[in-house]
């Protein structure tokens, strides 16, 4: 109909092979995870790049690596200079959501850690999401879920090779 918005949580074409309505499906998910982020540094009175920084903390040893998170790998993460870093970090200090430590075996190096009253704060807020994932999840078989996991694993894959490639 002419004249008429277009609803933006209506859902896309089901066809899983049409690009455009996957396109459409990603954003929409990832537009409202970015949402949930803003409103929590927002209410935290944090900056964007701040949550991004928590968010490598909480994923800091997901890939198997065993390292602990310094400044200098976030700022590889994040893509931020070493300036940027210390300010996030000490914004990050201040609301008690980061604890910055001293490795035992070199002083030099500073370890970071998620602070156990910024966790609780981030568990909170977050724990409404955890629990509509896990709603979600339980409608899905375990054949599903695994099919889903191969295709987030290889996208997250790619798209880091991509941004590696961009550098």
């Amino acid at each position: 109909m002419a004249g008429t918005k277009e609803d933006p949580h209506a859902a896309p074409p089901q066809d899983p092979t049409d690009l455009q309505a996957f396109a459409v499906l990603l954003r929409r998910m990832n537009n409202e995870f970015n949402r949930m982020a803003h409103e929590f540094a927002q209410a935290h009175g944090l900056h964007p790049t701040d949550v991004q920084a928590l968010i490598a903390l909480l994923d800091n040893g997901s890939d198997g690596s065993g390292q602990p998170m310094t400044p200098g790998r976030l700022g590889e993460q994040l893509n931020l200079t070493s300036g940027a870093v210390t300010a996030c970090l000490d914004r990050l200090e201040r609301a008690g959501h980061v604890r910055r430590t001293r490795a035992p075996d070199d002083r030099r190096v500073v370890h970071l850690q998620y602070a156990p009253a910024g966790r609780e704060v981030a568990r909170d807020y977050f724990m409404p999401l955890a629990r509509t994932t896990d709603a979600v999840r339980a409608e899905f078989s375990a054949g599903e879920l695994s099919v889903v996991v191969r295709f987030l694993t290889s996208m997250n894959e790619r798209l880091t090779l991509l941004r590696s490639a961009r550098d």
